[in-house]
């Protein structure tokens, strides 16, 4: 399903839980496995539909009878899931027409990149499906281990076993290119989940906007300049891995629209701002590498002692900041950072003073959302504008779209965090504080 328009602001929004996405340049390989998979797919009793011009699971037949989408939007997913997937119920007995198979297949991409994947989407996503009125069998959630064989594999055993929807997050963009055209080979509907896939002519994503991730980032530095009381700031801006991940570049793009009004990846030295900033220099950590990260601004830091604010992309890469301005005798609150995840070390150096904030992203809301874009599509609907919100575009090719879901998150200081990621379970006062101290937790509630 291919729209030929921009997103707002000509952005494209693909997000992971650490703020990542990794590419490895294993096109010939996978070219190769899905041209096997091609093959075991065409040999076996799959029940989807063999045509890759189908817009929609009801090409392959599916009645939805008065069945209708519920009143819900991309602001109605909380952490007590049942009560808004459960509106899903009639519409999924109806795009399942009571087939006790499997019918929505989800494949996350490994163990280790993240504990999100494991901790959280997987259980969210289960709770999701339970609640929609799926049983056991109408489902599917596996793990790649890391592995794109195992990654393509597991796509492919899906679509064998009668799927009909895919929800798939990517190990990297070759394999997602691999699983996607497969899926467009059998007339299977794609929904790319929070890692876009640009590829086929029925394929959707779901994650978080990630140029609003950047836009939040740079607002909350301009907040903490003010808070903190930095004069004259000069400022030193390291990236993400914008030599592997589109992701990286919306981020920047999104800061730097604010702190210095420029929407770009990068910006010269010597930008100026009204708040009396001065950029340094600005910089990227190869492939999202923290050590390198901390390496680059150590070196910059040698060479420009008077920098005394910085923009990080993520809590990665600020933790490294942060422990380089410690070796050298920084005190609390006199050198701003940011970052994004709401990791536990995030939010002990946000209490402790050395961070300013981070983007907290709840994957409740992104498993909840993918799980309700399946079931309108399986049951042969269109979802509607307050769930399907926007568009991703092609980095690679801006003509290039993909309708998508975008979620809305949510920066974090001391002052929310026990009503967001405490709240949410995402990160529990007791992991924070084991941290941080428990004087600094007092301090700000956290319990």
């Amino acid at each position: 399903m291919r729209v030929s328009n921009r997103s707002e602001g000509g952005r494209y929004s693909r997000t992971q839980g650490d703020g990542t996405f990794r590419r490895f340049p294993r096109v010939g390989w996978v070219a190769a496995a899905a041209a096997l998979a091609l093959m075991a797919a065409g040999c076996s009793s799959s029940s989807s539909s063999s045509s890759s011009s189908s817009t929609s699971p009801s090409a392959s037949g599916s009645a939805t009878g008065s069945a209708a989408i519920p009143a819900v939007g991309i602001s109605s997913f909380t952490v007590n899931i049942a009560p808004t997937m459960s509106l899903f119920k009639a519409l999924a007995a109806a795009g399942t027409k009571g087939a006790n198979s499997l019918q929505v297949g989800v494949v996350l991409p490994d163990t280790t990149s993240s504990t999100r994947w494991v901790d959280f989407d997987q259980p969210y996503l289960k709770q999701a499906f339970t609640a929609a009125g799926y049983t056991s069998s109408e489902y599917r959630i596996d793990n790649a281990q890391g592995s794109d064989a195992t990654q393509l594999s597991d796509a492919t055993a899906d679509i064998n076993l009668g799927a009909k929807i895919l929800i798939v997050c990517p190990l990297d963009g070759p394999t997602g290119v691999a699983i996607a055209k497969l899926a467009e080979q059998k007339g299977v509907t794609l929904i790319a989940y929070d890692r876009a896939i640009f590829q086929g002519t029925n394929t959707y994503y779901v994650s978080f906007d990630n140029e609003h991730v950047g836009e939040l980032i740079g607002q909350g530095f301009n907040a903490c300049l003010q808070s903190w009381g930095i004069k004259n700031p000069k400022v030193f801006v390291l990236n993400g891995g914008e030599d592997t991940d589109p992701n990286a570049i919306s981020f920047a793009s999104g800061y730097n629209k604010v702190v210095w009004g420029q929407a770009a990846k990068t910006v010269a030295a010597g930008a100026t701002n009204s708040q009396g900033a001065t950029l340094v220099g600005e910089n990227f950590a190869p492939k999202w590498d923290n050590t390198q990260g901390g390496t680059i601004f150590q070196q910059e830091f040698t060479a420009h002692p008077q920098i005394n604010a910085t923009i990080e992309a993520n809590d990665g890469l600020a933790n490294a900041v942060i422990t380089d301005l410690k070796t050298a005798g920084v005190k609390p609150k006199s050198v701003p950072t940011t970052g994004q995840d709401a990791t536990a070390q995030g939010m002990a150096w946000i209490l402790q003073g050395y961070q300013c904030g981070s983007v907290y992203k709840a994957v409740y809301k992104e498993a909840q959302d993918s799980v309700a874009i399946a079931t309108i599509l399986l049951a042969g609907k269109t979802p509607p504008s307050a769930l399907l919100n926007g568009t991703t575009v092609d980095p690679a090719n801006s003509s290039i779209t993909e309708p998508a879901s975008l979620l809305t998150p949510v920066w974090v200081t001391a002052a929310n965090m026990q009503s967001t990621v405490v709240a949410d379970g995402f990160d529990t006062a007791s992991q924070i504080c084991t941290i941080a101290g428990q004087a600094a937790c007092s301090a700000a509630g956290i319990h």
